[in-house]
């Protein structure tokens, strides 16, 4: 972990072994990014080229079962994960519950570009509720077949909160490709 995240987890008052045993996982904030539309709320959102490509791919063939997917959130900066942490803190939030359900910043897989939260209509965005539609149930059966599949279940290795909406491009967001020396 570089300098510069070590500053912003000091900061932040998250611990300075966050992510040492590999969990969760570092991921590199990506540079390479397009524009895919706005997400429900309007804010344009981007991914990376090919994440965008496996995306529209799976939102078309969602809509064509009748199915509709809609994007909350793309990728995020780091400081954009920084800003959603300092809002919980001043909310009066404790750091160690923040990061159950926020990655710090650099942990996040929304840096690589190649996470989605998602939606569907009649169902509020970002609750467990999502995985009673039949949004998730076809994401479930049919995401692995456009190379997403849903990171974060419960139980999860990564001590994250069960998270229905959150799913990952699989062959960009993998352990061996993310993973951080943090004696860098």
């Amino acid at each position: 972990m570089n300098e510069k995240y070590r500053k912003l987890h000091k900061e932040l008052g998250i611990p300075a072994d966050y992510g040492r045993d590999g969990y969760p996982s570092y991921y590199p904030e990506t540079n390479v990014l397009v524009e895919v539309g706005p997400n429900l709320l309007g804010r344009p959102q981007q991914l990376r080229e090919d994440a965008a490509a496996h995306w529209f791919d799976l939102v078309n063939a969602a809509l064509s079962d009748g199915i509709e997917l809609l994007m909350v959130s793309g990728f995020r900066n780091v400081e954009y994960q920084a800003d959603l942490i300092r809002r919980k803190l001043e909310a009066g939030q404790e750091i160690s519950q923040i990061l159950r359900v926020n990655a710090a910043p650099g942990f996040s897989q929304h840096h690589t570009g190649c996470a989605v939260d998602i939606a569907t209509p009649g169902t509020r965005p970002l609750t467990e509720e999502f995985d009673k539609t039949d949004a998730f149930a076809w994401l479930v059966d049919k995401a692995v077949k456009f190379d997403f599949s849903m990171t974060y279940p419960r139980g999860n290795k990564f001590g994250f909160i069960y998270e229905p909406w959150h799913w990952a491009l699989n062959s960009k967001i993998s352990e061996e490709d993310c993973l951080a020396d943090f004696a860098n």
